[in-house]
């Protein structure tokens, strides 16, 4: 597939505000192709990674520690795709606070103190406090108390700018010449070609000097006293848009997954754990006209939209939470599925962005992972509990999915083997496709979970698919093995003729995945029990696992680069992966080696990880490398680390059959672990897993047959 294909085959990444981030380059845009800025704005914003970012989408602000916006990088309080303030700095008696304390109190709200002396003031001790709270929608409290001993009487000064830019523009490094300021009641507004912004004071301000964009109050504070101001941010737009954007969860309405509660004897995991489930919140999303289906925006602040692949990933990943994310996701991709009848090769696929695949291998469109992923997050869905009738009516469009995935077998492009589903023979001849390891797991586990589901519902063709995987996994085995003196691998991918692309990278990881099958049990995997051993080993191995997590390419590959995408750098969705893949397949001190990365690496994030960071080699006293243009919280990754923990407990239900079975991992890598606020059939499910790795169910549903292994 081509960057330059119909956009029901090539999808780019669907945002908030119609538009995308152009820079830095991300690594579902090939270098060259999607995601390039133009040569006037090709200069790059600096990194975000020291940022404070809240997010509540399809809001969000960012800011240095102090909390001053000034303007600069990706600095204001952005919604749907739109920056409506770009500069807010408090000045108290001419001077900024000294800053003392800025961080996250949540996802969506920060918090900033800061100091300030009384001019004149003998005491050592500053006298008095500010202190900005910050939500993520566009609210701001700015408080100043008076510690001291004598009475202040100085002026607080607040100047707002704003340049009305897009994400898309200002992500690319520009920086919009600023609108002019309007007095209105209360505050100040500004007018552009698509939107105003209007900032509105509670109190008043004393003064407002519009040319100046600054709002004034002359503050008189007795000792011991406190005054405080609520700034609201505003955006309008001028015109109705053509497309309605998404809007976010809302206020009143619950998160998709209940109230998760964790003990655990490792204190990292349970940070983790809460923390990753906190900024996955601020990633929902929902179309305007069904605000009940929620979804994940990819990240931010870069992929702040629908990005299917990403959004199935972490769908799947909190079922263990509940099945309203999953059906929400489901029903949202549904609605943007190719349609059967079109005239297009392409019928059936979940549309999806042409992703870069680093140096050793060509770009593959995400609309084949999202398409094959979109029907194991059903089945799986189902085998949780999701209402039957919700998932008939989704069965028809799992069933196109994989009408596309038979289409793209008989065309054989490369012979035998899945290749991108909306590709045809003549696209790119210049660049043949590759049938990539990865895409045979994740079609191989499409086509049993799909036999599974068409079976349940009296659907024709179980036993054809059921016979086609058989097939691939005998074809994998014999032409993707590559020997070599250290027992042997999967090629990355085969090229047209069937010739072995020999990378060794995180894409590994996919091979271990089993999936959910009836009662509770997984589904066969491409490789046998010699092979799966020998891929466990090549995963921990010091050329991938570089202490923090896994590689995406070989420390020992001439391409190697520990900040590239795909190339060196750590991606947590794929270590995540791993780690439960490993535990599942019996590798469990392989799992609980690359865990221990994870956990290490959070504590330098404060539990707060972004998607990706340098794959640099471990080193005492030295922490990851953050990588500069990585979304910080990713949608993928926040919902993997929370499966990473929720994996460990072993929990596999299948509700259909009214069975759940745990199989914990009985080398108990994080100790003593309970978990309450998980959801099997729809009902509450407790577990403990001791420290010798036994099970112990303190609550399920009472028409549940409970098993353990």
């Amino acid at each position: 597939m081509t960057a330059s294909r119909p956009p029901q085959t090539a999808m780019p990444t669907e945002t908030v505000g119609g538009t995308r981030p152009a820079a830095p380059p991300r690594p579902d845009s090939p270098s060259g192709t999607q995601g390039r800025p133009t040569a006037q704005t090709r200069r790059l914003p600096a990194s975000t990674h020291t940022d404070v970012l809240c997010v509540n989408a399809p809001a969000m602000a960012a800011s240095g520690p102090d909390g001053q916006l000034r303007g600069d990088g990706l600095h204001g309080f952005f919604r749907s795709g739109v920056r409506v303030l770009s500069r807010m700095e408090v000045r108290l008696g001419g001077v900024e606070p000294l800053a003392l304390q800025g961080d996250l109190s949540s996802a969506v709200q920060a918090r900033f103190i800061g100091s300030v002396r009384i001019p004149g003031e003998l005491d050592p001790d500053p006298a008095l406090t500010v202190e900005r709270l910050r939500h993520a929608d566009g609210a701001e409290s700015v408080t100043v108390r008076n510690a001291g001993g004598r009475p202040a009487r100085i002026p607080l000064e607040i100047a707002l700018g704003t340049d009305l830019g897009s994400l898309a523009e200002v992500g690319a490094g520009a920086r919009p010449p600023e609108v002019p300021a309007q007095v209105q009641s209360a505050g100040l507004r500004w007018t552009g070609r698509t939107h105003s912004a209007t900032v509105t004071a509670r109190p008043s301000p004393h003064a407002v000097l519009a040319g100046a964009g600054v709002l004034r109050w002359d503050l008189e504070l007795q000792p011991g006293a406190r005054w405080a101001v609520d700034l609201r941010v505003e955006l309008e737009p001028l015109v109705a848009p053509v497309v309605r954007p998404a809007i976010g969860r809302g206020a009143g309405v619950a998160a998709p997954w209940t109230d998760l509660r964790v003990r655990c004897d490792d204190s990292r995991a349970e940070q983790l754990l809460t923390r990753s489930l906190d900024a996955l919140g601020g990633l929902l999303l929902a179309d305007a006209d069904r605000p009940a289906d929620l979804y994940t925006a990819s990240g931010a602040p870069w992929r702040f939209g629908l990005t299917p692949s990403d959004a199935l990933w972490a769908a799947r990943f909190t079922l263990p939470l509940g099945t309203r994310l999953a059906g929400g996701t489901l029903r949202a991709l549904a609605r943007r599925q190719q349609p059967a009848g079109s005239g297009s090769h392409a019928e059936g696929i979940i549309p999806g962005p042409l992703r870069h695949a680093g140096p050793e291998l060509p770009p593959i469109c995400t609309a084949t992972e999202a398409t094959l992923l979109f029907v194991t997050v059903l089945a799986e869905a189902w085998r949780w509990g999701m209402p039957t009738s919700e998932v008939a009516e989704l069965l028809p469009v799992a069933e196109r999915a994989l009408a596309a995935l038979r289409a793209c077998a008989e065309a054989e492009l490369v012979e035998g083997f899945v290749t991108d589903l909306g590709r045809t023979g003549d696209d790119r001849p210049g660049q043949a496709p590759a049938a990539r390891c990865e895409v045979q797991a994740q079609a191989h586990r499409a086509a049993l979970q799909g036999a599974e589901l068409l079976d349940a519902f009296g659907r024709p063709g179980a036993s054809a698919w059921r016979e086609w995987a058989e097939g691939l996994r005998g074809r994998f085995r014999e032409q993707f093995w590559v020997d070599d003196l250290s027992g042997g691998r999967p090629a990355a991918a085969l090229a047209a003729g069937g010739r072995p692309l020999t990378a060794l990278t995180s894409s590994l990881s996919h091979l271990l995945d089993p999936g959910l099958a009836g009662g509770g049990s997984a589904l066969p995997g491409l490789l046998d029990r010699e092979q799966e051993r020998m891929v466990a080993q090549r995963l921990v191995a010091p050329e991938m696992d570089c202490g923090w997590g896994l590689r995406t390419l070989s420390a020992k590959s001439p391409r190697f680069n520990p900040l590239g995408h795909r190339s060196g750098a750590v991606r947590i969705h794929e270590t995540a992966l791993a780690v439960s893949g490993l535990a599942a397949t019996g590798y469990e001190n392989e799992a609980a080696a690359l865990l221990e990365g994870l956990l290490g690496a959070s504590e330098t994030f404060s539990g707060r990880m972004p998607e990706m960071f340098a794959g640099e080699q471990r080193m005492a006293n030295c922490p990851p490398v953050p990588h500069p243009s990585a979304c910080r919280p990713g949608a993928a990754s926040s919902a993997a680390l929370a499966h990473t923990v929720i994996a460990l407990a072993g929990v596999r239900p299948d509700v259909p059959a009214k069975r759940v079975t745990v199989r914990p991992a009985t080398t108990a890598p994080l100790g003593e672990l309970e978990l309450a606020g998980l959801r099997v059939a729809g009902e509450p499910f407790a577990v403990r897993i001791s420290r010798i790795g036994v099970a112990v169910v303190e609550e399920a549903s009472p028409d549940l047959l409970l098993g353990k292994d």
